[in-house]
């Protein structure tokens, strides 16, 4: 049976026989989630330099907008998985 590669052995594969985007998914969503919270604070700062009805629109705009970014990144994410589990069972599949 074949054994799992590395990291970075998979990485360098050039067969593509391999799959990392499993392995960073993790990574991945993670970064998206800071990326949308640094996107909200933004535009709260916006907004409250903006004047006081400005940060309060702002502040509300910012919390619907992060969670409509981190909801679309997971299932977007969680699509990849998807494909990329379907290609693995395919794999084993056309083994056996």
């Amino acid at each position: 049976m074949d054994t799992p590669k590395g990291f970075v052995e998979a990485l360098f594969d050039l067969s593509f026989s391999e799959f990392i985007t499993t392995r960073l998914v993790k990574i991945l969503y993670i970064l998206g989630m800071f990326l949308a919270g640094v996107g909200a604070l933004l535009t709260i700062l916006g907004g409250i330099r903006a004047g006081a009805a400005a940060g309060l629109l702002a502040l509300g705009l910012a919390v619907l907008m992060f969670f409509v970014i981190v909801i679309a990144l997971r299932v977007w994410l969680e699509l990849v998985i998807v494909i990329f589990r379907i290609a693995e069972t395919l794999r084993e599949i056309a083994k056996k």
